[in-house]
């Protein structure tokens, strides 16, 4: 039985995809790691077939034509073995200690009967020339190295959002929830860590630094000149992310709290992109958006409103244009981007 299978989507990542690869396969032979190839032109598959040569019962290499992101995630979850699922980005890695760690304790508690939904790890920001890296741990949100439920959870500062970096969902879980993340669309680790939460039922938490995040690609979907120039793609999925659940028929109030808390960034990312992008059409789909959220759910519209990202976001003429540089510098915080 293989404890974990880490899906890593490459689109002409021949130049860094080693580095991603050689530290989770410091998991050893309980890790299944499953290398999709996203369509790509350059030695990708070549580097894929090589680590498969060597390394058989570990790595399974995955062609498609190119679909995205999304849709290489898809492929990756829809060929796991593994009892728990991770997705590693080709241009990121894992630190080599934490993941033992995480292994040992994954085991233990499979063992034990008492595995969770859901098991959050800390990431780290490998920013390009910053020397200090950020590390987003959750600290005072979750208890730490014990089974809990939402119930349990504490207060989220704005940068403790709950990421795909940080998560290693339970495989059945992510299938039995129908997720299935958009074609040729960028930003979906927004909805693969959101749309499953509802489902969770019990948690866990390990304040170990797993997760290495790279910035620093000017191509980098997170740079922020990308982000704009890609607003639609950002008002797709933040779309899907208010259809993904009537989040007033959550049983949970922490929950559902934090979900609010969660899509009003997503509102606040929105609307700053669309601001930033410097048009009047921009401004045009800005409104749109909350437009829309009104016209789905005026509930949550009025909840998302009342809160002060959502009242920032909505504030006319100088004041509000302080306002939304405030919540920009916030968001910019959550995501670490250029």
């Amino acid at each position: 039985m293989k404890l974990l299978t880490t899906a890593i989507p490459c689109y002409n990542s021949a130049a860094y995809m080693g580095r991603a690869i050689d530290t989770i396969l410091s998991g050893g032979d309980e890790i299944e790691i499953i290398i999709i190839n996203d369509g790509s032109t350059d030695d990708t598959q070549k580097i894929a077939e090589e680590y498969q040569m060597k390394y058989p019962d570990i790595i399974r290499v995955i062609r498609q034509e190119n679909g995205g992101h999304g849709e290489a995630v898809n492929t990756g979850l829809a060929n796991a073995k593994g009892v728990y699922f991770k997705v590693v980005d080709s241009d990121d890695w894992v630190n080599e200690d934490a993941l033992a760690q995480v292994m040992e304790v994954l085991k233990n508690l499979i063992a034990d009967g008492n595995s969770p939904d859901l098991f959050l790890a800390n990431y780290v920001y490998e920013k390009v020339d910053v020397k200090k890296k950020k590390v987003i741990n959750y600290n005072w949100a979750l208890p730490k190295d014990q089974v809990f439920t939402w119930d349990d959870i504490m207060h989220f500062k704005q940068s403790q959002n709950i990421l795909m970096h940080s998560t290693i969902y339970r495989t059945k879980l992510l299938k039995s929830c129908g997720i299935r993340l958009p074609k040729h669309t960028f930003y979906v680790d927004n909805i693969f860590v959101y749309q499953p939460l509802p489902f969770v039922k019990t948690l866990y938490y390990m304040d170990v630094n797993l997760y290495r995040y790279f910035i620093g690609r000017i191509d980098q979907s997170v740079n922020e000149q990308v982000m704009i120039r890609r607003i639609d793609q950002q008002l797709k999925i933040t779309k899907l992310m208010i259809e993904s659940h009537d989040l007033f028929q959550i049983k949970s109030r922490k929950l559902q709290n934090y979900m609010v808390k969660y899509l009003s960034m997503m509102m606040t990312v929105s609307s700053v992109f669309c601001i930033k992008e410097g048009s009047e059409e921009g401004l045009s789909k800005k409104q749109d958006l909350w437009d829309y959220l009104r016209s789905y759910d005026k509930r949550l519209y009025k909840k998302i409103r009342s809160q002060i990202l959502g009242r920032s976001m909505n504030l006319p003429g100088k004041f509000g244009r302080k306002m939304i540089e405030m919540g920009y510098n916030i968001t910019k915080k959550i995501y670490g981007y250029n």
